[in-house]
């Protein structure tokens, strides 16, 4: 099976691939610039993953094609749920990981949040479409803790500061497949790869 990821992200792309595995086949649009991805300019992650798996799915060039889009980000409780849908650019429309982080730690730190109360959560929402039919939508949750400082040199975006329940490392310093098991991601792709599974 094909399935195109309306992503531009190398990142994303190869966490999907990992956890697919070789049965499905995944692209990107990292070579397809042409196809415009649209703007996430709704306010929740499924809205946003509908928004933009139904535009790229309309794409003359993937008419027969199963588009997956999903977006995904952090929500830290005592933040009031931020940054939310606003993770990729908390920081500012050109900010990376870094200053993204260092901007949510400072909130916390500001507001003096102890260690026991930084609670937060990823979430992912994966929306699959073909035709800008939506064929469903896939979520999947992790809860965790804020840490300070940031610890670990993998994965990508909060990963450093993020460390799941029952576990002592964050998820910069898991291997991936321990990340790509229990993350929000995996668990959202989890429950695609059973729907694609009906769709064969």
């Amino acid at each position: 099976m094909d399935l195109v990821l309306a992503t531009q992200n190398p990142h994303k792309t190869r966490e999907f691939r990992e956890l697919l595995g070789l049965a499905i086949h995944v692209t990107d649009l990292i070579s397809a610039r042409e196809i415009k991805i649209a703007e996430e300019t709704d306010t929740t992650f499924a809205e946003n993953a509908i928004l933009k798996a139904a535009s790229v799915s309309q794409d003359r060039h993937l008419q027969e094609r199963f588009v997956v889009a999903d977006d995904s980000g952090l929500e830290v409780d005592a933040l009031g749920g931020t940054p939310g849908i606003y993770s990729a650019r908390y920081a500012g429309e050109k900010a990376n990981d870094e200053r993204n982080i260092e901007k949510l730690l400072s909130g916390l730190r500001e507001r003096k949040v102890p260690a026991e109360k930084r609670t937060a959560r990823f979430r992912c929402v994966i929306a699959l479409a073909q035709k800008a039919k939506l064929l469903g939508t896939f979520e999947g949750i992790v809860e965790g803790m804020i840490v300070d400082p940031p610890r670990g040199k993998n994965g990508f975006g909060y990963d450093p500061i993020f460390q799941p329940v029952g576990f002592e490392k964050t998820f910069a310093e898991m291997p991936a497949e321990l990340k790509n098991k229990i993350s929000h991601r995996g668990k959202a792709i989890a429950a695609l790869s059973k729907a694609l599974e009906e769709l064969k």
